[in-house]
Formats: C-alpha cells, structure tokens, sequence
C-alpha cells in the first residue's frame, strides 16, 4: 500500500510533536514540526526510498533524532543557505575583495 507523501507528514505527525515537545523541554524552543520533518527527509532519509519505508521505521527514526545531530544540521544549513554579505554596500563589499596589495598601493 502507498501513501502519499503530504499523507505521510500526517501520519507522523504524533510522532513529530513529540519529538517537537522533547526539544522545547531540552531549551530549543523555536524548533517546529516542519523543521523536524525537513531534517528527517533531507537528512535521515536522504539515500531511502520514503514511500517505501514502512510506518513504524519512520516513527523510530523521528524519536530517535538527538538534539545535537539536529542542530548540527540546522546550523550547517544555515551557513550553507545564509547570504553572508547583505549586510554590506557595494563600497564595503569592494574593499572586502580587493586584495591586500592592490590596498597597499593606494
């Protein structure tokens, strides 16, 4: 029998919450359901067939995720995906890549 995929997040979602809850007992409250099913579909099961695994080895993997491998992940994505230099105006981001020197020689 196939589920789908939006059916699945459905399906797991007691498990998630709990997870969710766990995390906001340990001092991370700004992790969410979402949150949890990316890292569990980008990560933990990333090279796996998820329509084909089964319910209760989707359930064991979610209440098996640790804090610290969770948030591993949340960090090295946020560098991966965080835009460093918005912060810079195009005069500031210039001098940032010029080389040291072509700023000697000024």
């Amino acid at each position: 029998m196939k589920i789908e995929f939006e059916q699945l997040f459905t399906h797991m979602l007691p498990a998630i919450e709990s997870k969710k809850n766990e995390f906001h007992l340990y001092g991370y409250p700004t992790v969410t359901t979402t949150d949890i099913w990316t890292y569990c579909v980008k990560k933990k099961w990333r090279k796996k067939d998820i329509a084909a695994m089964r319910i209760h080895e989707m359930a064991n993997d979610i209440l098996r995720i640790s804090p610290s491998a969770f948030m591993t992940y949340t960090q090295i994505e946020e560098q991966r995906e965080g835009d460093w230099f918005s912060d810079l105006n195009s005069d500031e981001l210039q001098i940032l890549l010029t080389s040291q020197k072509s700023k000697n020689t000024l």
